[in-house]
């Protein structure tokens, strides 16, 4: 599971690289100034998350893989998809329906960073 997250972690990082240089240098004029600042707050998290996976399996390496650690991992993912995902969509094409989505994917990243949490805790409490 660990080296699953990390290539994951690693090919999400990549697209946001890719992501990122194509709103830089493709759709900054085409969407507009207020739109391309939606697309830089996706990838902003996009990247953090992404960073924050690779984290998770250099942490299962430490201290051992656990339920709690790639339920961090995947819901980091889900985050990924749904809040810089919608923020992608709702920037590109000005569909107001990609709003909602956004906050779930919030919600995972916060889901996802309390797990790591209480995984990290009960990890040190085991040394």
């Amino acid at each position: 599971m660990q080296r699953k997250i990390a290539v994951t972690a690693c090919l999400l990082a990549m697209i946001g690289v890719g992501l990122g240089a194509f709103g830089s240098h493709m759709l900054g004029d085409a969407i507009g100034e207020d739109s391309m600042k939606t697309f830089q707050t996706g990838i902003q998290y996009h990247f953090i998350h992404a960073l924050a996976m690779l984290i998770v399996a250099v942490a299962m390496g430490v201290w051992g893989e656990s339920r709690g650690l790639a339920w961090a991992a995947w819901l980091f993912l889900a985050g990924i998809v749904l809040f810089s995902g919608s923020l992608y969509l709702l920037s590109t094409t000005g569909l107001r329906i990609f709003g909602p989505i956004t906050p779930l994917g919030g919600v995972a990243f916060i889901a996802g960073w309390v797990v790591l949490a209480f995984s990290a805790g009960r990890r040190s409490e085991a040394r």
